[in-house]
């Protein structure tokens, strides 16, 4: 995906979020991080509820607007979903769990210089 379709991408998903009242988004750039995903996004749920809602709602969107190949992980999970979006991959959390994992400091911080391959 090119860089200009990537950030219109970035930007359609985090407006998806903040409509959908997900709390504390935040967008990394893995593109010199890792072969996983271009971004990865983070945002808090404040439910059990809410994190579903949001998250089969942002699928949704991102269906209609021709990202076919999307899925849920983690549906079984009350506290976390992931939403892989091709070159974009989206937790949504618990607040809780998200201080526990702490994705955005191990992306962000802990390895600025190194590049991941999966």
């Amino acid at each position: 995906m090119k860089n200009k379709k990537k950030e219109t991408l970035l930007k359609t998903i985090i407006k998806i979020l903040e409509d959908n009242k997900a709390k504390d988004i935040v967008a990394i750039d893995l593109s010199n991080k890792s072969s996983i995903a271009d971004y990865m996004i983070v945002a808090s749920g404040t439910s059990s509820r809410h994190i579903q809602s949001v998250s089969e709602n942002t699928l949704d969107q991102l269906k209609k607007i021709g990202i076919l190949d999307c899925k849920i992980e983690g549906k079984e999970s009350e506290n976390w979903k992931l939403i892989d979006a091709i070159d974009i991959i989206i937790h949504i959390f618990h607040h809780e769990q998200r201080k526990n994992y702490d994705l955005e400091k191990m992306w962000q911080d802990v390895l600025p210089n190194h590049k991941i391959f999966v």
